[in-house]
């Protein structure tokens, strides 16, 4: 199954290079959907022209973006350099710490 998401300039072009491997995002409703095989879209954002697609070669459930970041190496992330509290400080800027049960999806870069 493909999925489609937005996904802005700089972890985009750090996806599409090879050098993020893991994507967070909330564990909401539509990422519930998200299967080991599937297949994800992902468009630059603003511009959406630009598009790439990874196929989902991992799924794991935190309870909170702490934790998660704890787990995963920050060079998965593309964020080398950035202390576990910088990473929840930005991570919050976009999700509230509210809804903060999250997903990190593990992923494949195709051709």
């Amino acid at each position: 199954m493909e999925h489609k998401m937005g996904l802005y300039e700089s972890p985009y072009n750090s996806m599409n290079s090879g050098r993020k491997t893991v994507e967070v995002r909330l564990y909401d409703e539509k990422r519930r959907k998200l299967n080991i095989g599937d297949t994800i879209k992902f468009t630059k954002l603003p511009d959406s022209h630009e598009t790439l697609v990874v196929e989902v070669i991992g799924l794991r459930q935190y309870p909170t973006f702490k934790e998660m970041y704890e787990s995963i190496p920050a060079s998965d992330l593309d964020a080398v350099g950035d202390s576990i509290d910088e990473m929840v400080n930005q991570t919050y800027k976009i999700y509230t710490p509210e809804k903060e049960k999250t997903v990190a999806i593990t992923i494949k870069l195709l051709d």
